[in-house]
């Protein structure tokens, strides 16, 4: 079967001689048979392993009749929101509708419903009420416990309860999800599968689980925002698969159990995972709205590892692939590299090589292998561990083996390089950054120079970038390259007053750069930072932390990194009156923004 596309109609099944599927995957995507796609990755493992396995693609949630299209899955059902949370998708951080949506066929919006895992849930089971009903994905994965829902500003429970779900598999799901269907396949009723590793499901009592830790109740966490903040970090703090002990939350008349994570795939088990015979191109059925948008950022992009170890507070990957690194190997990314070199439009530039973090390619040292991440310190925060292994060997090797494939033009990486990691190596492998691997521009994300939003965000101090950026420098003038770095900012994350904007604002005026894009921070779901704005409490110190909560204040915090935008005038004139900061506003060197016009005819 292979680079057939999964099923996704009556005809597709009679065409491989199948009256029934195993298992239905309904996703709030289109369907993209491409290994950055989840809803494909899980469908074509679960395939490879002998499960009849059909997708129905952003169905219409107010027609039943739709959930009904490839029959009664012989298993179960998988539901998942999408590759992006529905509510993220559908909504800013000004919580104003957005005008596309790339994971749609031509970037239409509207085909899928907030909240999408919790309807999609919810319409599978009133189909067919008896099978099972299992949750995955990112939108599932990081509400898997009582969660901060910046949307409706409050604490929603579970989303297992709200979906009404038997089970939830969270994290990078291939072994549980595969486990669970050999589990349901043997016979076992899903209801006494409660033994897999990263999955949550729903108990009466929890006599059994003797070990496990037990998190504040949900009308605990209504009532508490201390509380909230305490749950969290006992969660944080539980997230690595060998140190973890399972948690329990209780409910009025129920309680929610997670499972310790699954284990990462071993290197075998991840080159098995992309080496599935994907299509790598979007259905045709998409053909006439002119494809995926999405599938155009990654259709010549490589993944080559998973798992992060920089541990930024507003970023939900410890709660998702989790702190330990999981490369693939060098043979199993070149020889995907070779199939890229042959798809129609394959022009000679491979767009990317990496993963959460492009230059992160193995564990950050010896003692995770054993021991786990660490629970109670970070491996390049607020200083670099002294047992982290700063090592860029590996990925040296790799993309130079990429870029002298035949048919190779170029090999550029644009997922984030940690410029916090590279400081420390060897200048080596800059240079061959520098050489080889930028396109005129490096992004890199230091997002802030304030000391004090640093802390809040879990990001090394100024200096550190500084450091960087000289280095940078240095190897650019050493070969006569005009290469720039283009450093991404946010603003309005907790610990961010006026005033800090305002300490950034300045330092883009003596760099004299203009950023083009900002990113406003955004409280989604399983992050340190979203605990921080909700609670208004640090909950690594229980300190309290200054939180810009209205909008006109984020707009403003935003404006003042763009200050030189005449749209932003107002916005940046309001803020340096607010911050006493009048001084500011003039044609001075120092100055930000001139006078208003009123005033400066009065003067002439």
């Amino acid at each position: 079967m292979e680079n057939e596309f999964l099923p996704v109609s009556r005809e597709d099944m009679e065409e491989r001689g199948w009256n029934r599927l195993d298992i239905i995957i309904i996703s709030g995507d289109a369907y993209v048979d491409h290994p950055s796609f989840g809803a494909a990755l899980i469908g074509r493992w679960l395939e490879a392993h002998g499960f009849k396995t059909g997708i129905i693609p952003q169905p219409d949630w107010r027609n039943l009749q739709d959930f009904k299209k490839l029959g009664r899955p012989l298993l179960g059902f998988l539901v998942t929101g999408g590759n992006i949370d529905s509510m993220v998708n559908h909504y800013t951080v000004a919580k104003k509708r957005r005008e596309k949506d790339d994971y749609s066929p031509g970037g239409k919006t509207g085909l899928r419903p907030d909240r999408a895992a919790i309807v999609y849930a919810q319409k599978a089971r009133e189909a067919y009420k008896r099978v099972p009903v299992i949750l995955g994905g990112l939108e599932a994965s990081l509400r898997r416990l009582a969660h901060y829902d910046y949307w409706e500003d409050r604490v929603r429970r579970s989303i297992l309860l709200d979906a009404k779900a038997d089970v939830l598999l969270y994290g990078m799901a291939e072994n549980p999800v595969l486990e669970m269907a050999e589990a349901l396949r043997s016979g076992l009723s899903v209801k006494d599968i409660t033994f897999i590793k990263g999955t949550v499901y729903r108990a009466d009592q929890v006599d059994h689980l003797p070990e496990a830790e037990v998190l504040p109740s949900y009308d605990e966490l209504l009532e508490s925002p201390k509380r909230f903040a305490e749950s969290f970090m006992l969660q944080y703090r539980n997230t690595d698969p060998i140190n973890a002990l399972p948690l329990v939350e209780p409910y009025r008349h129920t309680f929610v159990v997670q499972n310790p994570p699954a284990e990462p795939l071993s290197t075998p088990e991840l080159d098995s995972v992309y080496e599935l015979p994907f299509t790598r191109g979007y259905h045709p059925m998409y053909e006439k709205e002119g494809g995926v948008p999405a599938l155009k950022e990654v259709k010549f992009s490589l993944v080559s590892s998973r798992g992060c170890f920089g541990g930024c507070s507003f970023c939900s990957l410890h709660f998702h692939q989790g702190r330990r690194v999981q490369p693939r190997s060098i043979p199993s990314v070149v020889e995907e590299a070779k199939k890229l070199t042959r798809l129609p439009g394959f022009k000679g530039y491979i767009h990317d090589v990496g993963g959460p973090t492009a230059n992160f390619r193995h564990p950050a040292c010896e003692k995770q292998k054993k021991y786990g991440v660490c629970k109670e310190r970070k491996c390049l925060f607020p200083e670099p561990c002294p047992n982290l292994v700063v090592d860029h060997s590996d990925y040296f090797k790799l993309l130079r083996k990429l870029r002298n494939l035949e048919g190779v033009k170029k090999v550029f990486i644009r997922s984030g390089i940690r410029y916090d990691y590279l400081v420390y190596d060897r200048e080596e492998f800059l240079e061959e950054l520098c050489r080889n691997h930028v396109s005129g521009q490096l992004k890199v994300a230091p997002e802030h120079i304030s000391p004090r939003v640093l802390d809040k965000m879990g990001k090394p101090g100024r200096k550190v970038y500084e450091k960087f950026v000289k280095a940078y420098q240095k190897v650019n003038q050493k070969y006569g390259f005009k290469q720039y770095l283009v450093p991404y900012l946010m603003s309005g994350h907790p610990g961010s007053t006026l005033q800090e904007a305002l300490e950034l604002a300045e330092y883009l005026r003596e760099m004299g750069h203009t950023p083009q894009q900002v990113q406003d921070f955004y409280p989604t779901p399983g992050t340190l930072s979203t605990c921080m704005y909700y609670t208004g409490l640090d909950p690594r110190t229980m300190e309290k932390v200054y939180v810009p909560r209205s909008l006109r204040e984020k707009a403003m915090q935003r404006a003042l990194l763009q200050y030189r935008n005449p749209k932003n005038y107002r916005l940046v004139y309001e803020a340096l009156q607010k911050a006493g900061r009048e001084d500011l506003i003039g044609y001075g060197k120092k100055c930000l923004i001139p006078p208003p016009r009123k005033r400066r005819k009065a003067s002439r």
